[in-house]
């Protein structure tokens, strides 16, 4: 193993396992969230049209319609969301089990509401003739949480899986969270060791620069002027030559 191998080890994010796409579960949440509206608000708009549980009135609140409907509809409309902008996986599998729950107490939840509400249930009564009843039981509680179980659980089994785009998308978070190496550039010496080195070499110079001024000057410099003796010429007028010069 090379150092820069061990590097890369040692600076991988021990979390890129769990990230995935975030498309993954972006189909399962816009459906959730639009099941948990309408399983919440189906109980207070159906009497417009006819298609309602006692008390058949629009707008009209009980404790059956908040624990039995509002409160899983919430449930599953946070489940959705959830799942339609997370990129982790834990929170991925946590939306997927809530939604789960959510679409199992809509199938359950009118069942045991008759354990505080005697037959009647907390959910009320369908309206209606018997085809109109089986469709508002589908609408209201079986048919919608069997529908929500079923996509919450579609998107657990989709997080709990690692595919190769997982490994992609991991990769992108270890390369965008990881340093890139610093790429080395020459670096100008700064001032202060500029000027120590102009100091260390300036006695040298300085030195060199006497040296040759001393050569040149010796070099230029006229030699003594010598008095040369004329030899006493015969006869008169004989004179003494003065100096020479070169």
């Amino acid at each position: 193993m090379t150092r820069d191998e061990t590097v890369v080890r040692e600076t991988r994010p021990r979390g890129g396992v769990m990230y995935v796409a975030r498309s993954r579960g972006m189909l399962s949440g816009l459906l959730l969230m639009a099941l948990g509206v309408w399983g919440a608000l189906i109980p207070f708009i159906g009497p417009y049209f006819s298609y309602a549980y006692t008390p058949d009135t629009a707008w009209t609140w009980t404790s059956g319609r908040l624990w039995l409907e509002v409160l899983p509809g919430i449930a599953a409309f946070v489940a959705g969301f959830l799942l339609l902008t997370t990129a982790h996986r834990a929170v991925g599998v946590f939306a997927g089990w809530l939604g789960s729950a959510a679409g199992a107490w809509f199938v359950l939840g009118p069942i045991f509401g008759r354990l505080w509400n005697g037959t009647e249930g907390a959910a009320g009564q369908p309206i209606g003739g018997t085809a109109q009843q089986v469709w508002e039981q589908i609408g209201f509680f079986t048919g919608l949480g069997v529908v929500i179980l079923f996509l919450a659980a579609q998107a657990l089994g989709r997080f709990t899986v690692r595919s190769v785009r997982d490994v992609a998308a991991a990769e992108t978070v270890r390369r965008t969270t990881v340093a890139e190496p610093a790429v080395t550039r020459p670096v100008a010496a700064p001032a202060t060791t500029r000027a120590v080195e102009r100091e260390r070499t300036a006695p040298v110079a300085e030195t060199e620069r006497e040296r040759t001024a001393e050569f040149e000057g010796n070099r230029v410099a006229a030699p003594p002027a010598e008095t040369v003796e004329a030899a006493p010429a015969s006869g008169e007028g004989a004179s003494r030559v003065g100096p020479r010069t070169p």
